[in-house]
């Protein structure tokens, strides 16, 4: 009896603060997002409005800042992780920790963690690793590119997170640049393709949803950033963050149609470049912030600084902050990746508003931006993350995706050396094979930069995946002999009757200004690697690199040159297509130049003479595939080249996507292939 009585009071009581509870409109989701925003606004002060516009790297973030700041974001900068080789629960806990400070606040508004996920889930431990961007070009599949946004959005909420720094839609105009594995291609085009990835991570918005707004469907989907906006891929000698020299009838038709179309698929977010548009920073260009983007696209989510973007307006960086501040936040800029001088920026932020510099609706604009965000994706009602999803970071599903994504980017570049037949596909059954380079076994190698670490890192401890080395050993026959050394002396691959040598080399890992090369080489011992094995032994080299490497003088050596680009922890995608299993298909989403005097050089430069053009590359199916698909009425045709090599059922084909037969043929005279049979045709459109 005396328990019903306490049930019974405290059942009242409940009742009781049920009913004295006030009705809060911006925490009712049955509430439109523009009514739920402007209830929560005009409950905020302006302190909570500048908390929002914060975003600060977890290294420095703690629930009491998170809560009594307001704090609007935290981030994990590149190698930022809560432990050495972190669970997605670990990354769960943490991210839940901090989402706990936020809801704790005066209004409970939650914080959005953002990761840079940009190749997978990339600071993961035990993540699937996509291959970079220029890879995926290489593949022309949207929607290949799609599938893998869809699995990355998995595996990211699945330790969970709920914003990505991705995609890179930066149109590379000169290798040398470093981040130029980060641009799907030097063709606007081909990038413009590629912004389906932002329909994998957000989802499909629906067909009536309005243009411009932001759009993330759902718990197993992230909010998206394109970047960096502007010209970023576009600079002078391809300088990391340097001057992006071009009119604005250029920038127009070369950098910003891959906005426009990211736009268009609900982008939810935008990063600013840190270079600069004819002198001036982007951090500070209000015209093409404020003026082109906001007002002419009709971008209505948040624009996001790069890390610690603002500081770098001036020169030195951080050497009037304030004026950074207010010249970045004039010019559009709503969210600051500060990312750790909190109270600095708040201060300086409070100061130029109260003062009245920045406008208060230039505030309001900003706040308005992220509560969008964050109320159109569901942040408000499912803030926490659970362990649901924590099976799908590194599954098997994703890793056959990747694969699938590895052998659809390979560019066989060379098949066979004049008068000889084709070397690919190799036999899976040898007496002995040699396998060789500083690339074959290094599985941070073939991730390259933005893995696990900022920079990437050496060898095979750091994550899980297969290295092309282990990839050869599961595909080959039982009774073939292997044998693995990374860089062979001459008198030792004389010494072995090998049948044929696989050689793998490249660039090693780098990320951003570590990137920018003026020389483009591979790195040691890899050119004595080629000339050790390829002069003795039939070879077929494969390239590991971000970008086109100096290969001109080795290729007549060369029996089979195959640019792999950075494929990522699959490496069995790289043997699927050396062993024949499946066939060659992708095409250069680059130039490949001859040297690197030549450059900047892309397709449709006056100088343009190139190594190997825009587009191309070989393929390797039989010849009845091909004579199918070339005679089917019901197919658009253009110019284009057969080019048969040995034995009629290995048929090459080649065919330009921005080039002309001549351009096709001149580059084949420069490898020594006049002697081979060149038929003009006319071939199926891709």
């Amino acid at each position: 009896m005396g328990m019903s009585l306490v049930k019974l009071v405290v059942w009242i009581s409940w009742l009781a603060m049920a009913v004295g509870a006030e009705y809060v409109k911006y925490k009712d989701p049955k509430q439109p997002v523009a009514a739920r925003i402007k209830d929560l606004m005009s409950k905020m002060t302006l302190a909570e409005k500048i908390g929002q516009m914060a975003q600060i790297d977890r290294s420095v973030a703690t629930e009491q800042i998170l809560r009594d700041y307001s704090v609007g974001s935290v981030l994990s900068g590149g190698g930022s992780e809560p432990l050495p080789e972190a669970k997605a629960e670990d990354w769960i806990n943490m991210v839940n920790a901090f989402q706990n400070g936020s809801l704790s606040s005066r209004l409970g508004i939650p914080m959005i963690y953002g990761i840079d996920a940009i190749h997978g889930h990339n600071n993961v431990y035990n993540a699937t690793i996509f291959p970079h961007n220029v890879g995926l070009g290489a593949t022309g599949d949207p929607e290949l590119v799609k599938k893998i946004g869809a699995a990355t959005a998995l595996e990211v909420r699945a330790t969970g997170i709920p914003y990505v720094f991705a995609p890179c839609i930066a149109v590379c105009r000169d290798p040398r640049w470093g981040r130029c594995y980060e641009s799907y291609s030097e063709d606007h085009k081909v990038v413009e393709q590629m912004t389906d990835i932002i329909l994998g991570l957000q989802g499909d918005p629906p067909s009536t949803w309005r243009k411009g707004v932001p759009y993330v469907g759902g718990k197993a989907k992230v909010a998206a950033c394109a970047k960096h906006f502007v010209g970023d891929g576009g600079t002078t000698r391809g300088i990391n963050e340097n001057n992006t020299v071009i009119d604005m009838h250029g920038l127009l038709s070369m950098y910003m149609p891959a906005y426009s179309q990211s736009i268009i698929k609900g982008v939810s977010t935008v990063m600013v470049s840190y270079s600069s548009w004819n002198g001036q920073k982007m951090h500070a260009n209000r015209e093409l912030i404020s003026g082109f983007l906001k007002n002419t696209l009709k971008f209505k989510g948040f624009v996001i600084s790069d890390w610690q973007g603002i500081d770098r307006i001036t020169s030195p960086p951080h050497a009037n902050y304030t004026y950074s501040v207010q010249a970045a936040i004039q010019a559009g800029i709503d969210m600051v990746m500060v990312p750790f001088n909190l109270t600095e920026f708040v201060d300086d932020l409070t100061y130029l508003v109260d003062s009245k510099v920045i406008p208060m609706d230039r505030i309001d604009d900003a706040v308005q931006r992220i509560l969008q965000v964050k109320f159109t994706m569901g942040l408000f009602e499912t803030p926490m993350a659970d362990f649901s999803l924590v099976n799908e970071l590194g599954s098997q599903a994703h890793r056959d995706l990747a694969r699938e994504a590895v052998r659809k980017s390979l560019v066989l570049l060379k098949n066979g050396k004049p008068g000889s037949t084709p070397l690919l596909p190799l036999p899976k059954k040898a007496s002995k094979i040699l396998v060789a380079g500083t690339h074959a076994d290094n599985l941070g190698y073939q991730c390259g930069g933005w893995t696990i670490n900022w920079q990437g890192f050496n060898g095979n401890n750091s994550t899980r995946g297969t290295t092309i080395l282990g990839a050869i050993k599961s595909t080959v026959d039982q009774s073939t002999e292997i044998v693995f050394r990374e860089s062979p002396d001459a008198n030792f691959v004389k010494s072995n009757k090998f049948d044929y040598a696989i050689v793998v080399v490249g660039e090693p890992p780098y990320a951003e200004t570590a990137g920018d090369s003026t020389n483009l080489t591979m790195i040691d011992p890899g050119p004595s690697a080629i000339n050790n094995v390829c002069g003795t032994v039939k070879c077929v080299v494969v390239i590991i690199s971000g970008r086109p490497i100096v290969i001109e003088p080795y290729v007549s050596a060369i029996d089979a040159l195959v640019a792999a680009w950075l494929p990522g922890t699959e490496g069995q995608g790289v043997t699927d297509v050396l062993y024949g299993d499946y066939r060659f298909s992708g095409k250069l989403p680059r130039t490949w130049f001859k040297t690197v005097d030549q450059l900047p050089m892309n397709v449709g430069d006056s100088h343009y003479d190139p190594l190997f053009p825009l587009g191309f590359g070989l393929k390797t199916e039989s010849g009845a595939s091909i004579v199918s698909r070339s005679t089917s009425s019901a197919t658009l045709r253009r110019p284009g080249l057969f080019i048969f090599m040995g034995n009629s059922s290995r048929i090459t084909e080649s065919f330009m996507l921005k080039t002309t037969a001549p351009e096709v043929v001149a580059v084949i005279r420069t490898r020594g292939w006049t002697s081979l049979g060149i038929a003009q045709h006319s071939i199926q459109s891709k």
